[in-house]
């Protein structure tokens, strides 16, 4: 049975996820975490796709798991806003004030961005559905698209939560969302590596963000994965311990 300073922990964390969700729910989070994706996809279906070889397989199935990784990081954003902005905002003292477990408040914000981030991954797949993505993935295969995205959402989530620490203003915050965007275009999210030039191709083939994109893209279809599925998760999991640690050991050190 769970002791009572346990159920206090959960208690305290669900109460500051909710105040994190209240504050997730307007129209700029909305816009980029959902919108964004959802119009790179319309481009990149009916703009560019005439113009992108994705061999045999259709263009729009090729380009969903790109799709559904740049909507986790446009979500996973906010989490750095929200961490800053209790940080400069003096909230974080308010609240050590209280008879709260200070890891709930930073718990709480992970919290937030894994549902939220859960709920744009669902309509950002349903919007693809309906432009004709397909797939005869099994049971297995989607529970573990859903444990790898998971993963990647985890590690994005405490990923942006250091920087959110480090940072000294709301612009501060955000800028480390470039490099990963950047990371995914310089992968085989839109394009295959093999019609990369020679240094460009290398970078992409050994970066984290291709074994990520070619274990999401097998799996749904129904495709050896071979030793990607590994890779990505030693390298996922790996950064997830890394930055957990870090952003941990800061908010210490800043509280």
């Amino acid at each position: 049975m769970l002791t009572a300073r346990v159920k206090n922990k959960i208690s305290e964390t669900m109460v500051l996820t909710r105040r994190s969700m209240r504050h997730s729910l307007n129209i700029d989070t909305l816009l980029t975490a959902i919108a964004t994706p959802i119009m790179m996809m319309l481009m990149f279906v009916y703009v560019f796709g005439g113009a992108m070889d994705t061999g045999a397989i259709d263009h729009i199935n090729y380009m969903v798991p790109g799709i559904l990784l740049m909507g986790i990081v446009s979500g996973a954003i906010y989490t750095s806003v929200r961490v800053n902005n209790d940080m400069t905002s003096g909230i974080i003292d308010r609240f050590h004030s209280m008879p709260i477990a200070r890891s709930s408040i930073l718990t709480g914000h992970v919290m937030t961005s894994v549902i939220f981030n859960a709920f744009s991954t669902l309509l950002v797949l349903l919007v693809a559905l309906f432009m004709g993505f397909r797939t005869d993935a099994s049971i297995t295969a989607w529970l573990l698209v859903i444990g790898i995205l998971l993963l990647f959402t985890l590690t994005m989530t405490w990923v942006s939560a250091f920087f959110g620490l480090l940072a000294n203003s709301v612009e501060g915050a955000s800028a480390f969302s470039y490099p990963v965007i950047f990371l995914l275009f310089i992968s085989s999210a839109f394009v295959p590596t093999d019609t990369m030039p020679g240094v460009v191709r290398a970078f992409a083939e050994f970066q984290p963000m291709t074994p990520l994109i070619e274990t999401v893209r097998s799996l749904l279809m129904t495709e050896s994965a071979g030793d990607s599925v590994l890779i990505t998760i030693l390298w996922w999991f790996g950064i997830l311990i890394a930055f957990s640690i870090a952003a941990i050991q800061v908010y210490k050190r800043k509280t």
